[in-house]
């Protein structure tokens, strides 16, 4: 008989990003399973694409009030007979989901009475161990299946190799995680030579004013890891495609404010480091610059 599993992940894109080695040790668990995960309408494309889900369930997320939208996810969530639901995500909402909407299944969550773990990732990883499930490859997501060939996007927007890629944006929601000299970095880089590559996303597009380089705007996130993953360098702020770029294996930094935690982050890991600032503005630009360079150097990336 055909196992049904549910994993409850609603994001946000980092968190997503981060999950994958905890997603693939799902996968592993349940080789033979069907497994499906819910998340929300603007996951679904992004996760559609995951080697270790085989189907998507939509979360508006609406309010508890509108009953006609929780008979549906009732509905949709009863209809597989799931054996395991893996709650990733350990919010109020998802406790509603799990003593109202599916009692049956065994659930495998965080109880609220345990206390918090050091960081998200090392909370989910901590999560299987405890239920028997091999974490081996857990601390170590890797998305390179998000990555689609940027040859002809290249190309068209003439950036040769190698190149450094600035990320100056953040959620929308947390504007005060971005470190606001990425324009005077763009500068100094391409006064040095290289070829510099500035990628907004929708809610950044007030940043490319002043940007030196070539400014991509509106990539999907497919196109944004295949122009991450030819980066020789990425610096950029507490934000989803920094943590692309950290779980493509590329090297580069990402910049903390007062208001986020680096280690909590987990976006440190391998050529990929953080710095923190408790005064995002006084962070000059000479000091990234410098580390920036001291990676460069230590590489022996020569311009072409």
């Amino acid at each position: 008989m055909q196992e049904h599993i549910l994993i409850i992940k609603h994001g946000a894109f980092g968190d997503l990003i981060q999950a994958d080695g905890v997603f693939k040790a799902i996968r592993q668990q349940h080789a033979q399973a069907t497994i499906r995960l819910l998340t929300t309408p603007a996951h679904a494309a992004l996760m559609q694409k995951s080697p270790h889900i085989d189907d998507i369930i939509l979360d508006n997320r609406a309010p508890f009030w509108q009953v006609n939208a929780l008979f549906n996810l009732k509905r949709a969530l009863n209809k597989p007979q799931f054996s395991h639901i893996y709650d990733l995500q350990n919010s109020k909402r998802t406790g509603l989901y799990r003593k109202f909407l599916l009692k049956h299944p065994r659930w495998v969550y965080r109880p609220s009475a345990e206390p918090a773990p050091v960081s998200g990732l090392k909370g989910l990883v901590a999560l299987l161990k405890n239920h028997g499930i091999n974490t081996q490859h857990a601390l170590t997501p890797n998305v390179h299946w998000m990555v689609e060939d940027v040859a002809p996007l290249l190309k068209t927007h003439g950036i040769g190799t190698p190149y450094i890629v600035l990320l100056p944006g953040s959620s929308a929601k947390h504007t005060e995680k971005r470190w606001p000299h990425y324009a005077e970095l763009s500068a100094k880089l391409t006064t040095l030579g290289y070829q510099v590559v500035c990628i907004l996303g929708p809610d950044e597009k007030a940043l490319a004013h002043h940007l030196s380089g070539v400014v991509l705007q509106d990539l999907s996130w497919f196109s944004l890891a295949g122009v991450l993953q030819k980066a020789c360098y990425v610096v950029g702020n507490d934000s989803g495609p920094s943590h692309v770029a950290s779980c493509l294996n590329v090297a580069g930094l990402a910049i903390f404010g007062p208001n986020t935690s680096a280690a909590r982050s987990e976006l440190k890991r391998g050529n990929f480091n953080t710095m923190t600032a408790l005064d995002l503005p006084a962070l000059s630009v000479g000091t990234v610059l410098a580390n920036v360079m001291s990676h460069l150097k230590a590489q022996q990336f020569t311009l072409s």
